[in-house]
């Protein structure tokens, strides 16, 4: 299938599909690789690929970027905060992220609805019948209430530059985090493991192997991280690396709000370190948790309650508690072979 941005669809077939199928339970219904890039998505992405990619973006926008587990909730809460609730008495806030802030390419995700289906329990469908009446739900839940977000939106994508519409920064303000890729495997090892989309249940070690062959959704973080690195001298995009927000937020707030131009006050930039901090944004996560059924449907309850869901640790160096000798060295290569050229350096641990 060919689309808009230019590249080709192909679905997964034989050996490499069974083995994913086998590893990912939640991925029995497919995969499609998109090429050039080799990106990798569930099969209804071919459905919105296209409304993606010529989605209408405003000046007024900002779009936090990030491969998947390098701090984009944490991001999008900064950022969101800082240009909507400054001075922490916004009402909206108490709402979920995920209500406030569209994860743009989210819909490829969820079962496609059907326009006469009124049983679904699915709170995203009941909220776009009220705010999307008359609207087909199968053409995108969240791709069609994020046009009717009210301004200023701060819009999540995981997609790269190359699939999201080609004027992008020409128009709009984005804000891209990068994690050293060792402790991402880590954290989207555990993502994956919570997540009934994914669902993954095969072991580690295979997991760190998707992951240097670039066999992940997604696809290759090195070439994601590359688009952007790029163009970090565009003056509409604003590169940070998860580690330095981690390691001295309030400075990095500072260069946040020169960029988004959001002229706060140092006591204002202190309440919003504050209220965006790990501690807090997990007991409000959890307390979401305990109040929506819908929790309980799309994620594996039980690993939450071992090992922590969405919000677990939180770290900079966490890897070195979970990857072993052999799996750093295969970590290591991969670096050495599609990063070293870019000239940037990791942050291993704080």
């Amino acid at each position: 299938m060919k689309l808009k941005s230019g590249h080709e669809s192909v679905h997964l077939q034989g050996p490499e599909m069974e083995k994913q199928a086998k590893d990912f339970r939640g991925y029995e219904k497919g995969l499609v690789r998109l090429h050039p890039g080799r990106w990798l998505f569930t099969p209804n992405f071919e459905k919105f690929a296209d409304g993606l990619y010529t989605f209408k973006y405003k000046s007024s926008d900002v779009v936090i970027m990030t491969w998947p587990k390098c701090g984009t909730t944490w991001t999008q809460e900064v950022v969101w905060t800082m240009r909507n609730n400054p001075d922490l008495n916004n009402s909206d806030a108490l709402l979920d992220i995920r209500q406030r802030s569209p994860f743009i390419e989210s819909d490829m995700f969820k079962p496609i609805p059907a326009m006469d289906d009124t049983t679904s329990k699915n709170p995203y469908l009941e909220n776009f019948r009220k705010r999307c009446p008359g609207k087909d739900p199968a053409d995108g839940i969240v791709l069609q209430m994020a046009a009717l977000y009210p301004d200023p939106r701060t819009i999540k994508t995981h997609l790269p530059l190359s699939l999201m519409p080609p004027t992008l920064l020409d128009t709009t303000k984005v804000v891209y985090v990068a994690r050293n890729p060792k402790d991402v495997v880590v954290s989207f090892h555990h993502h994956s493991r919570v997540m009934k989309e994914s669902d993954y249940v095969g072991h580690f070690d295979d997991f760190v192997q998707y992951f240097v062959d670039d066999d992940l959704l997604y696809g290759p973080y090195w070439l994601h991280l590359k688009e952007a690195w790029e163009k970090r001298e565009h003056p509409n995009l604003h590169f940070i690396f998860y580690e330095d927000l981690k390691g001295n937020t309030l400075e990095e707030l500072k260069k946040l709000d020169t960029f988004l131009g959001t002229n706060l006050t140092e006591a204002q930039l202190k309440g919003i370190l504050k209220y965006t901090s790990f501690e807090e944004m997990k007991a409000r996560d959890e307390k979401i948790q305990k109040e929506s059924e819908w929790f309980k449907v799309s994620r594996n309850v039980d690993i939450v309650e071992k090992e922590g869901g969405l919000f677990r640790k939180g770290q900079a160096g966490d890897w070195k508690n979970k990857l072993t000798p052999e799996q750093v060295e295969k970590m290591d290569i991969w670096t050495r072979n599609n990063l070293s050229s870019l000239g940037l350096d990791f942050k291993y641990g704080l």
